[in-house]
């Protein structure tokens, strides 16, 4: 592990566009890395608008990349992180994205196969137990080294059009471009969906539960943090989820709270 304050700054990365996710998610994120990253970071936010984001963050315009308008606002702008001289980046870059929760330490993500671009392998839906794992990963949380990876780019722009009527979701193509599949271990990155929440009915009386061992938990899809914290009332009663307080414990930065 490298917690060396001289060592050269590992990249944290990720994206913000729209109104989905304010500020206050990108502060917060910031907030959860300062806490559970030992190491020197660059913590970097891709978006359209920097308004409130906290001065720690370096605040950069979305990714350069050539799409069509129809996607210029969508998820495969994460393709565009691959794209070399991007915002100066050097050495080892991680993405994470914005709906997410980091419960430990998380320097082990940058020990893990060096060199190596790495990613989730991606979950099996709840009514899918019985089918095969796919062999694909989920960009949620994925590293890669800058200056290495425009060949990625490259070849999205040689085969777009044939990629975005081929790759749903997006994360789909962004798996099959990095040319290698490298899974995080099975227990480091957990869904708040297919390992937290209760399975249908027991959601609707039992309280999701923090995954043993995890040190990220995703939220892919809805609920988000806020919304799983507070209990999420979806039409569907299998989407359906209790309060889980323990969330706040990772989600509010202490630094921020009013008195300090």
């Amino acid at each position: 592990m490298s917690s060396d304050p001289d060592a050269p700054p590992v990249n944290i990365c990720t994206l913000k566009w729209g109104d989905r996710y304010g500020p206050d998610f990108v502060n917060r994120l910031y907030g959860a890395v300062r806490r559970n990253l030992d190491r020197p970071f660059r913590f970097l936010c891709f978006t359209d608008d920097g308004a409130g984001l906290r001065p720690e963050v370096e605040a950069h315009p979305l990714p350069p990349i050539e799409l069509p308008e129809s996607h210029q606002r969508t998820t495969w702008l994460k393709l565009g992180l691959f794209m070399d001289g991007l915002a100066d980046m050097q050495g080892d870059c991680m993405f994470l994205d914005l709906d997410l929760l980091i419960v430990d330490n998380i320097d082990c993500f940058f020990d893990y196969m060096p060199g190596k671009r790495c990613i989730i392998h991606n979950w099996v839906l709840g009514h899918h137990v019985f089918k095969r794992r796919p062999d694909v990963g989920n960009s949620s949380v994925f590293r890669w080294r800058a200056g290495t990876t425009q060949f990625i780019v490259d070849k999205f722009y040689a085969e777009a059009e044939w990629a975005m009527a081929n790759f749903r979701p997006p994360q789909t193509y962004l798996t099959y471009g990095l040319g290698e599949k490298h899974w995080w271990p099975e227990t480091w990155v957990r869904s708040f969906k297919r390992h937290a929440i209760p399975p249908f009915p027991l959601n609707l009386v039992q309280a999701p539960k923090m995954p043993a061992e995890t040190k990220i938990l995703v939220f892919h899809g809805r609920p988000d943090p806020d919304e799983a914290l507070t209990g999420y009332d979806a039409r569907r009663l299998h989407r359906r989820t209790r309060p889980a307080p323990w969330i706040a414990d990772y989600w509010d930065d202490p630094e921020e709270r009013p008195g300090r």
